[in-house]
C-alpha cells in the first residue's frame, strides 16, 4: 500500500486560471506559496519560499473560480502528480502539481484590506486558527 497526500498553508499567488473545457468540465490553476523562517548557522533569520502548482477540477474549480483571489490565505489536500510534454520547439518539459481535493479558505493576506469583496466568508475552525501565512516580503505581490 502506498499514499500520496499533501496538506498545504500559504497564500495564493495569482488568481485561477480558469478553463471551462468542452465536455463542460471546469478546471483552474494557480500558485501557492508556502514559507519558513529558521536561524542559520550565524544565528541570522532566513526566510525561504517554496511554489507549489495547483489544479482543480470540476466542483473544486468552480469554487476556485468563484472565492479565491491573489494573496489569500487557504488550506489545500491534495495529491502529487508530475507529467511532461514537448513545447514547440521540441524540448522536454516536466511540472509538479498538486491536484487538490480539498479547499478552505483560511483568511485573507494581511493589509489586503479594502481589495478584498466584502462579502467573500473565510473559514476559520479550531483546527485552522493559529496558522501563519508566508512572511509578506517573500510573496511577490
Amino acid at each position: 500500500m502506498s499514499v500520496n497526500k499533501v496538506i498545504l498553508v500559504g497564500n495564493v499567488g495569482k488568481d485561477p486560471e480558469v478553463r471551462h473545457l468542452d465536455s463542460g468540465v471546469v478546471k483552474t490553476n494557480f500558485t501557492l506559496a508556502t514559507g519558513e523562517v529558521y536561524k542559520n548557522k550565524n544565528g541570522e533569520q532566513v526566510r525561504t519560499t517554496e511554489w507549489h502548482n495547483l489544479v482543480t477540477w470540476r466542483q473544486q474549480a468552480e469554487f476556485a473560480e468563484k472565492n479565491i483571489k491573489k494573496g489569500m490565505l487557504i488550506y489545500v489536500e491534495g495529491k502529487i502528480t508530475s507529467r511532461s510534454w514537448d513545447d514547440k520547439d521540441g524540448n522536454k518539459r516536466y511540472i509538479t502539481e498538486i491536484v487538490v481535493d480539498t479547499i478552505q479558505l483560511l483568511g485573507k493576506k494581511e493589509g489586503a484590506g479594502e481589495n478584498q469583496n466584502p462579502e467573500q466568508k473565510t473559514e476559520e475552525t479550531s483546527e485552522t486558527q493559529g496558522l501563519s501565512s508566508v512572511p509578506e516580503d517573500d510573496l511577490p505581490f
